[in-house]
């Protein structure tokens, strides 16, 4: 019995070492296989890639890899002008340190409605001017409205004299002075379109005179040489370029000035909207309609 023990102990012993080393031949061969193996896959990509490097790229490989290209690079491609714009977020970009408080405060809160404003100027007024079917529309701009005794300023007087007027006080004298030789120049020019097209109406048949045609059209062109110049040192003081001037009238405009017409004609349709609703008083009943986020 005990040497038939010893005899199965043995056999056991043996066929694990038997076990051991096949299993052991089996991987050293499986590694040398593999890295055969390797060695001959980058032998094959390294003679693709010599081949490859000798031959002219196509013309649909070299769309697909401009497409894969970061889309800020992209942006940045297209949009030169992006990428080198300078948007003010608070009191302490470009020069608005060294400015007193109320220029920096009257800067940060009129900057966007005046931009507006240069967005009515080029994107409205410049075709209402330029057809005399809309002088009676024009007229009404200038109307000061004194309903139940309480005067309320014109539309003219409301988004360019007087916002330019409360900016040029709350600045330096010696800023000041040349943004207020710009506003005089503005209201100089917004009275020779007021003049023009004074005494027509719409839907009323008047026959309209040529020179009022002109001094109309040369009005308007004024007024944007004095808002581009009242930009501009605006802009200067302030040490940043976020005002953008109003390019001359040609076909070419448009595209030079930057920004959206659809933009804002849906901002004029949204403002209408919320006065017939009540204006910003009521904005808490109606949500979110007389919330303004349109900045360009």
């Amino acid at each position: 019995m005990k040497i038939l023990l010893h005899l199965l102990s043995c056999a056991f012993l043996f066929l694990q070492l038997h076990v051991s080393f096949g299993f052991t031949t089996f991987s050293a061969t499986k590694v040398s296989t593999t890295r055969t193996r390797t060695g001959t896959t980058m032998e094959v990509c390294r003679r693709h890639e010599e081949e490859a490097s000798l031959r002219e790229p196509e013309p649909d490989a070299a769309r697909r890899s401009f497409l894969t290209l970061s889309p800020a690079i992209l942006v940045a491609v297209s949009h030169p002008r992006a990428a080198m714009a300078i948007k003010a977020t608070g009191p302490t970009d470009g020069n608005l340190p060294d400015l007193p408080t109320d220029a920096v405060r009257s800067y940060l809160q009129y900057r966007i409605p005046l931009q507006i404003a240069a967005d009515y100027y080029i994107f409205s007024l410049q075709d209402m001017v330029g057809d005399v079917e809309q002088w009676g529309d024009v007229s009404q701009l200038f109307r000061v409205n004194n309903n139940k005794g309480q005067g309320q300023p014109s539309k003219i007087e409301r988004d360019y004299t007087n916002t330019m007027r409360v900016l040029l006080l709350s600045f330096p004298p010696d800023v000041a002075e040349d943004m207020r030789d710009a506003q005089f120049r503005f209201e100089k020019a917004m009275n020779t379109i007021s003049k023009a097209t004074a005494g027509y109406k719409k839907d009323l048949p008047v026959e309209i005179d040529t020179k009022s045609i002109v001094e109309a059209k040369q009005g308007w062109e004024d007024g944007r040489v004095a808002l581009n110049e009242f930009f501009v040192l605006l802009n200067s003081a302030v040490g940043l370029s976020e005002l953008k001037a109003i390019p001359a009238p040609g076909p070419n405009q448009v595209k030079e000035y930057g920004r959206s017409a659809r933009r804002f004609n849906e901002l004029q349709k949204k403002t209408k909207l919320c006065q017939n609703r009540g204006g910003p008083a009521l904005s808490q009943a109606w949500g979110k309609l007389c919330e303004n986020r349109y900045t360009s």
